[in-house]
């Protein structure tokens, strides 16, 4: 598909200008919500300038609200089962996964700061209609599935911070009223927001530090965790949950749109590229604080639970209460500040999901309509089905932790649709002009892409596998997978990467 590109500035910059250029009404950010870097208008245009602490501050924030998508309840009911299962054993996948995810997320940030619109945007034009609304479709479904883990989430801490007072449905109305919070906040600038998320994440870290320095884990066995790769069958499922838990579909989405939020001129080389350094820097450090998180909670189940008779029924609406049971008491309960920890997880990333929704329904159907009822309507798509979960499954862990998994392959499934067409698009010189990528990083990003499917298939088949019976139902889970299968074959098509990459040969003229 032709993209528009504007008149070239000079008779050198025909072929360099070739990227797209947004019209306005299709910014993720109006041009006065967008902040405005130290010394932007200075920069040459082609030229990047050196290093800068305090640039490095401007442009941080879109990270910190990306890496929240690592260490969501489902993560971190991810972290505390493999903690408990496999030990310290997984340590080196959770720092593996976590660098997979940093290199999608860059790829992600790079695609919005270089074309000035985001994934979704792109994806519209870049396909026809009807393959544009299956992306859509896909991507809310993974929105909705995440977002219901997240809400769930905050109402298990809010349950445990009152005591139990509060039944499940009560927390879900609680965190229902984060969209309202987020469109006053929102009406204030994008660094207060990024200001909270920063305090949450913040939250997480003190919380999670907390507990790991009362159950004192092993400083050895955790060393040897991240340096010794070790996978038995017997920890084959939690391998797969700690690498399907670190790429959300929506995370892909909303990062593109984030970077947006810093005023940036895709037409100057020389902004977009620190731009993309800067971006890539704030990432890495965003990032390496979620691992340190997702490191203290999995060790922090292995030292109290691996291997004991609590091991296989440990799950999040148990483990504060597990925690307590067997760390309780000191300066301030382990279980409350475990719940103080999960009310973090849960809002921040809720609050995500209610931004990651608005994105994707305006850039897939280019909607113009008022924010809140944007936002109104992708946060009902989350709380509705939750409160119903919520009320039926108020007093069942087992439930709650079977719809958990259920969840996590829902979002599996769709993590294709949303690797696919980033890869596609960071890849093509008419949309990222002199910005796409290499083929030394275009093979790299495929690996990672296609390691991360396979796993996510894997644990699609164990699921239907063991989840599956009767003929009738067999007959349908066929049919939906053979369709599943023929639009991600359609989609790597489309890409041209088995072109590029020399695994088909190209296509002949008649």
């Amino acid at each position: 598909m032709a993209y528009p590109t504007p008149p070239p500035d000079g008779p050198d910059m025909e072929t360099e200008s070739t990227h797209l250029l947004p019209p306005p009404e299709d910014l993720a950010f109006e041009p006065h919500e967008k902040i405005l870097v130290l010394d932007v208008e200075s920069v040459d245009e082609m030229a990047v300038p050196p290093f800068s602490w305090k640039k490095l501050w401007f442009f941080t924030g879109p990270g910190l609200l990306m890496s929240v998508a690592f260490l969501d309840p489902g993560n971190l009911e991810g972290d505390l089962q493999a903690g408990a299962i496999a030990g310290y054993s997984l340590l080196w996948l959770l720092m593996a996964a976590t660098a997979m995810g940093l290199l999608i997320q860059t790829l992600s940030a790079r695609v919005g700061v270089a074309t000035g619109r985001h994934l979704a945007e792109l994806c519209r034009e870049e396909y026809p209609r009807g393959v544009g609304l299956a992306l859509w479709l896909m991507a809310e479904v993974a929105l909705i599935g995440a977002d219901i883990q997240e809400v769930i989430g905050s109402a298990i801490a809010i349950h445990i911070l009152s005591n139990g007072h509060l039944p499940l449905w009560a927390g879900v109305l609680i965190t229902a009223s984060d969209c309202f919070f987020f469109l006053f906040l929102e009406n204030y600038g994008v660094r207060k927001l990024e200001a909270l998320f920063a305090f949450l994440i913040g939250t997480m870290a003190l919380s999670f530090a907390w507990m790991f320095g009362d159950t004192k884990p092993s400083g050895k066995e955790l060393l040897m965790g991240l340096l010794i790769p070790k996978l038995s069958s017997k920890t084959i499922r939690q391998a797969v949950g700690v690498v399907g838990g670190v790429i959300m579909p929506h995370n892909v989405f909303l990062h593109s749109a984030l970077v947006q939020s810093r005023k940036v001129d895709p037409e100057k080389k020389g902004q977009v590229q620190e731009a993309i350094n800067y971006y890539n820097i704030e990432s890495t450090f965003a990032l390496v604080v979620s691992f340190i998180i997702n490191l203290c909670v999995t060790t922090i189940f292995a030292k109290g639970f691996h291997g004991n008779s609590q091991t296989g029924t440990i799950g999040l609406v148990n483990a504060g209460q597990y925690l307590d049971e067997k760390y309780g008491g000191g300066l301030f309960p382990i279980l409350y500040i475990w719940g103080i920890g999960l009310l973090a997880a849960g809002q921040s990333s809720t609050i995500t999901g209610t931004y990651a929704g608005q994105f994707i329904m305006g850039g897939f159907l280019d909607l113009r309509m008022k924010k809140w009822l944007r936002a109104l309507i992708t946060r009902s798509f989350a709380i509705v089905p939750t409160i119903v979960v919520a009320i039926v499954l108020d007093k069942s862990e087992a439930s709650l932790d079977i719809l958990n998994e259920w969840l996590n392959v829902l979002q599996s499934m769709q993590i294709p649709f949303a690797l696919i067409p980033l890869l596609t698009l960071v890849s093509k010189e008419k949309v990222m002009g002199v910005f796409q990528i290499g083929p030394s990083l275009e093979k790299v990003a495929w690996a990672v892409a296609a390691l991360v499917i396979v796993i996510n298939g894997y644990l699609l088949l164990d699921f239907l596998v063991s989840g599956v019976e009767g003929m009738l139902l067999g007959i349908i889970v066929f049919a939906g997978t053979s369709a599943y299968a023929a639009f991600m074959l359609y989609l790597i098509s489309h890409s041209g990467a088995l072109v590029r990459l020399n695994l088909m040969p190209p296509k002949v003229g008649k």
